[in-house]
């Protein structure tokens, strides 16, 4: 059996019916889901543990994350498109063994390269917090958990290859395991650098970035050994030649993943700015808006794993040039997608103080300030769940098509124009402050959602589902 049939039960050209497709697309999210989720509960860790530091070094945290967690996401989702060329590849003739490990090889390349140039970037955040106007204090915190996270860069954008390899290949559960794996190494770091137990120092915020470091080698070492471990996958030998280049096939992963990295970093850089405009309101509302975004991101992941799996979906439809599967996989997970947010949203507005007690104590008198703003904002964001998730998954259908550019291009105007303006209006210019931040962001999400499943719907007019044509206008 091959790795399509792992997924598909039967080769992507059979004309499964939409039960059954809607059968696979949940077969492939729920690991890939549960995989995110587990990985932003490994970062809640880390919020867990900061916050009992105190409110500045929870700001500071937010600060840096917001610029180091911006550009790990934008390049994650750069090498992240080796995913719809490998299933492609699959679709077409599979089991495709030496096109596949020269696109992952180089894919790779361009997580060192990348990570890199990453780690310089990464050391902006004390001019771009000194010019976003936060106060010195938390920039001399954020500059010093800024200074030791960077050296987590590359192994994490290692590990997004091999995620995305594996789960192509039908082994997503490796990612949940693996994750799963990682919230334990990390919670135990954390414990340790943090706090000072088991023997070792007590170093406070810097603590938790070691066991950031600590967390992503442990997570790349086990992708590696489940790699070689595995017969199917180790028939690849991925890590075989590595010296070996292969420039068209690095060229068709930087053409397709760049748009996408430019995509995800605006909307991550809209989130990002946020917490720099929320540290201009208050210190307070930037502690509560951390809280908030925190659980609206865990809530996420889960379309955010169905976006992944319509990737593969629709790539394996989109190699095997069957556009009815191109259909039927889009659409089956936009509805799984769409449903699970309704979920996640009903429990933002049915039981806020629940999910807040994740993170904080919200009956403890000296949290009383954060819980406050921090269950205003959450009503704003159980408003855009439904938006959120929906745009999220026609974007990952569509890159299953490999049409990145212009979803590019309505990404930057939706959460840039719309999206930030309305976020600065309400912010700055209106007593709604750190509420009219979050409607701002909410404003941004849904225009992108319109826009995006509008394309999806004009695929085939627009020539999308052509393979071997040149990408639509």
């Amino acid at each position: 059996m091959t790795q399509i049939d792992s997924i598909n039960a039967g080769h992507p050209t059979d004309r499964t019916p939409w039960r059954t497709e809607l059968a696979a697309t949940l077969k492939l999210s729920w690991p890939l889901a549960l995989a995110n989720i587990l990985q932003m509960l490994t970062y809640a860790v880390d919020v867990i543990f900061i916050a009992r530091l105190g409110e500045a070094p929870l700001a500071a945290a937010a600060l840096a994350v917001s610029w180091f967690g911006m550009l790990l996401w934008a390049l994650s989702s750069l090498v992240g498109a080796v995913a719809p060329i490998i299933a492609a590849e699959l679709g077409e003739r599979a089991p495709a063994l030496r096109p596949i490990r020269r696109a992952t090889r180089m894919a790779l390349w361009l997580a060192v390269i990348v990570g890199i140039a990453a780690m310089a970037a990464c050391m902006a955040i004390v001019p771009i917090a000194r010019a976003t106007g936060q106060q010195p204090e938390i920039i001399a915190l954020a500059s010093e958990y800024m200074i030791v996270i960077i050296w987590s860069m590359i192994p994490m954008l290692l590990a997004a290859v091999l995620r995305n390899f594996v789960s192509t290949l039908g082994r997503p559960i490796f990612a949940t395991a693996i994750s799963a794996l990682g919230i334990g190494v990390n919670a135990l770091a954390n414990y340790a650098f943090i706090f000072g137990n088991f023997g070792a120092p007590e170093l406070g915020l810097q603590g938790a970035a070691i066991a950031t470091i600590i967390t992503a080698l442990f997570t790349l070492g086990c992708y590696i050994i489940a790699i070689r471990l595995d017969r199917n996958m180790h028939r690849y030998h991925i890590f075989g030649r590595w010296w070996s280049p292969d420039w068209a096939r690095l060229w068709s992963i930087l053409k397709i993943g760049t748009p996408i990295a430019l995509t995800v970093s605006a909307e991550a850089g809209i989130f990002g700015a946020a917490a720099f405009l929320m540290g201009n309101i208050g210190t307070p509302q930037l502690a509560a808006h951390t809280l908030a975004l925190q659980i609206a991101a865990l809530a996420f992941q889960v379309p955010f794993g169905v976006s992944q799996a319509a990737t593969i979906r629709v790539g394996y439809f989109y190699g095997a040039r069957d556009k009815d599967g191109m259909k039927r996989a889009g659409w089956s997970a936009m509805v799984v997608g769409t449903g699970f947010m309704a979920i996640s949203c009903s429990a933002m507005i049915l039981m806020p103080r629940t999910l807040l007690h994740i993170y904080v104590d919200p009956d403890a008198a000296k949290n009383a300030v954060l819980v406050g703003f921090a269950l205003q904002y959450l009503v704003i964001a159980a408003a855009f769940q439904l938006v959120d998730g929906l745009q999220a998954v026609a974007a990952g259908a569509l890159r299953g098509l490999q049409d990145t550019r212009v979803p590019m291009w309505i990404a930057i105007f939706a959460y840039w124009v719309p999206g930030f303006g309305v976020a600065m209006w309400l912010g700055f210019w209106t007593p709604l402050e750190g509420i009219g931040v979050w409607i701002g962001l909410a404003t941004g999400l849904a225009v992108a959602a319109v826009l995006l499943t509008w394309r999806w719907i004009r695929r085939d007019a627009i020539g999308l589902t052509e393979r071997g044509t040149k990408q639509a206008q």
